[in-house]
């Protein structure tokens, strides 16, 4: 989540609204508590009216988050959000639904012998913290000293810098290099040492959707148990390819069938297809999730171990998942993975027909495209103002350098996710088109637009 500043605007909404019904007061304080009560259909009219300056989903290429969902889904969300998935004596039928859709994404990764343990998550940014912590606590438990370290490319999502800063843990960044946008195993081999608590491998990087050589780090980490003696466990962060993958790349070695990966995170509401809200954390085996990190909690009726950072959440995110689960099943998600790919192809196709732009990324991975301008002094604009002009058209489209290394090219990326059709993809290729043209034959140089240092979803 975000952080907010303090309101320093302290006009209050002059609104008068009729369109709901006549209240006492036309004006609403912002940034406070009104004096009164209001009708409920006048409060959620002036909530909509707000919320019109929004973005559309449909035309918002920026997010990897689900942003569309059937009817039948969205009111499960409905019935499902004053459940309260921390009282399983309440609930105990959500709480079964959840171990099996636990019990699902285990037999998805290649879990083949039962022991595994899970948990659902509020994303996958708890479950990185989660499994990071899990690292930690069992470098302890084993002797660790010294101060821990963690070893990752800097194209990592911003929860894994966040959990070396919150537990004061070494981040081992290992840099990025021209031609390569992801972990190099060699470099990763060398950065590990009697302190490093983990690895973490990315399925599908924020910046271009590739995917890290997961088999190959397992190897390289392979190679410094069987010559150092230093035995490095390997997380993999799935968060969006843990749900593609499995449809797209099956030939692609990176789960629970790789001994050394020891623990895996996604994100339920990426290219699993449910709202934002959901993710997932599985350990191969109950020795890679410490006891010491897990609680027992009587306090809402009888003993339930709980270890997720939150206690109290809706189980709507689980619900809707299993829904998902039911509704499409491995043929249902293959297929709506494959349709995004297509799309994905169709997008990076029509990118490279036009003449000032570079593809770095395909959609071959996830389904995400991106691109830069091969010489934006010569065109005379730069991909901040493509993305700012793309906007006129409804366009959200995210410009940003890459990290450290590479921060010297900035790109363009289009996530092509389920909602994104073909005709869509038909009709930004037009707006790109459009705008190319006109920012290359601008007959003065363009205004300076606020450039992004980091981007993430």
């Amino acid at each position: 989540m975000s952080l907010q500043r303090v309101i320093t605007d302290d006009r209050d909404l002059q609104i008068a609204p009729l369109f709901a019904q006549r209240i006492d007061e036309d004006v609403v304080p912002k940034g406070r508590l009104a004096e009164n009560p209001m009708p409920a259909g006048v409060a959620a009219g002036i909530v909509r009216s707000r919320l019109l300056l929004d973005g559309r989903a449909a035309l918002n290429l920026a997010t990897f988050c689900t942003t569309a969902a059937e009817p039948e889904l969205e009111q499960i969300y409905a019935e499902t959000a004053s459940i309260n998935l921390m009282n399983r004596e309440e609930y105990p039928a959500s709480s079964h639904i959840e171990q099996e859709c636990i019990n699902a994404l285990a037999d998805l990764w290649h879990d083949d012998d039962g022991s595994f343990v899970g948990c659902s998550t509020s994303g996958s940014s708890e479950a990185a913290m989660l499994a990071g912590l899990a690292m930690l606590r069992r470098w302890r438990e084993r002797g660790g000293t010294g101060r821990p370290n963690m070893v990752f490319g800097t194209h990592v999502h911003v929860c894994w810098p966040k959990f070396c800063n919150f537990w004061d843990v070494e981040a081992r960044m290992v840099p990025l290099a021209p031609g390569r946008t992801t972990l190099d195993p060699a470099l990763t081999a060398d950065a590990v040492d009697e302190n490093t608590i983990g690895v973490v491998a990315v399925l599908g990087s924020t910046q271009d959707g590739r995917y890290d050589p997961v088999a190959g780090i397992a190897a390289a980490l392979d190679g410094v148990a069987a010559r150092r003696g230093i035995d490095v466990p390997l997380h993999v962060d799935a968060a969006s390819g843990g749900f593609v993958a499995p449809f797209l790349d099956v030939d692609f070695a990176w789960d629970f069938a790789l001994p050394r990966v020891v623990s895996i995170n996604a994100s339920g509401h990426k290219f699993g297809l449910v709202y934002p809200g959901s993710g997932w954390c599985l350990w191969r085996d109950p020795e890679y999730l410490p006891k010491s990190l897990i609680f027992d909690c009587n306090v809402l009726g009888g003993h339930h171990p709980t270890f997720t950072l939150n206690f109290s959440r809706p189980a709507s995110g689980v619900i809707a998942q299993y829904y998902q689960f039911l509704r499409n099943g491995l043929a249902g998600y293959q297929l709506i993975a494959q349709r995004c790919q297509e799309v994905a192809r169709q997008v990076a196709a029509g990118i490279r027909a036009i003449a000032p732009y570079e593809v770095l990324a395909d959609g071959e991975d996830l389904p995400v495209v991106a691109f830069r301008l091969r010489d934006p002094e010569e065109v005379g604009f730069t991909v901040y103002h493509l993305s700012e002009a793309l906007k006129g058209d409804g366009w959200h489209v995210p410009a940003y350098s890459l990290p450290p290394d590479l921060e010297h090219v900035d790109v363009i990326r289009v996530v092509c996710r389920q909602g994104f059709t073909l005709d869509l993809a038909e009709r930004f290729l037009e707006s790109l088109l459009k705008h190319t043209e006109r920012l290359a034959s601008h007959p003065f140089p363009l205004p300076e637009v606020a450039t992004a240092l980091t981007f993430q979803d």
